[in-house]
């Protein structure tokens, strides 16, 4: 039994070691003090955390991904809040259709998404493309605004709003001062984990992207291909950071709970 113990010990620190041993990596090669990336480093210097700030690409694009992702969490909630509680409050016969056309983005390969909407939104309708990144990101978000969202209202107890109806409330008022409170942590969290899906999205972003449109991801694609400095290195640590912030968030919200639920 002991023997066990000690195989299934070192087993789950090889696991450990394969999955934090690249992030432990990149963290250190961010603070190599030469031009090119290496490792071990051969010295220590934040000159390459200063030098994403410097590079204008980067500046740009972050910007342009902060507001790709919170104008798609705005819509996908717009689109999601209503779809997650109409799929846990009513029964009708297109439950599981409706349930499943909602979460394909999760199963469709993003490459082929990503192409898809390519080849409509912006070869057929002629979208801007501002405009067809927006709506690709917003498709990919919603899943997860839908998921979090019903999961949070799965623990809810419609009765409460039906005594408030009872009470002389309408539908509406009865959803947004007693339903919306009660789920407030769920939509948050949803909010945290959609913004990350769309913010460290490549496959679609890089359908979607034009020489005056790009995001984050994209840019720092287009940059490795040109230079081998630590920037990429020091731009990944601070993105690792920001997502290890978020989860923290997201876990004091609501929990791991809630994503093991069915």
């Amino acid at each position: 039994m002991k023997d066990k113990q000690i195989g299934l010990g070192l087993f789950s620190l090889l696991v450990f070691i394969f999955l934090l041993g690249p992030l432990l990596i990149i963290s250190l090669t961010s603070f190599e003090p030469g031009r090119v990336l290496k490792f071990p480093p051969q010295g220590f210097s934040l000159r390459w955390y200063e030098q994403i700030f410097e590079v204008k690409g980067f500046m740009r694009t972050f910007w342009t991904s902060i507001g790709i992702s919170v104008l798609g969490n705005i819509l996908a909630l717009l689109l999601g809040v209503p779809a997650a509680y109409a799929l846990s409050r009513a029964q009708f016969r297109l439950k599981d259709t409706l349930n499943a056309i909602f979460l394909s983005p999760l199963l469709i390969p993003g490459i082929v998404l990503g192409f898809t909407l390519m080849k409509y939104l912006i070869a057929v309708y002629h979208l801007p493309m501002y405009a067809g990144l927006l709506i690709g990101h917003t498709v990919i978000m919603m899943p997860f605004i839908i998921r979090v969202i019903a999961s949070s209202l799965s623990s809810f107890d419609f009765a409460v709003e039906e005594a408030a109806m009872s009470l002389g409330a309408g539908r509406l008022e009865a959803f947004f001062k007693v339903v919306l409170p009660n789920i407030k942590s769920g939509i948050i969290a949803s909010v945290l984990i959609a913004f990350l899906e769309s913010f460290n999205n490549v496959d679609i972003s890089v359908y979607m992207t034009s020489p005056g449109v790009s995001t984050l991801p994209i840019q720092m694609l287009t940059y490795v291909e040109n230079n081998f400095d630590p920037t990429i290195a020091a731009i990944s640590v601070l993105l690792m950071v920001l997502t290890g912030l978020l989860m923290f968030l997201i876990e004091r919200f609501m929990g791991l709970a809630y994503f093991t639920k069915k």
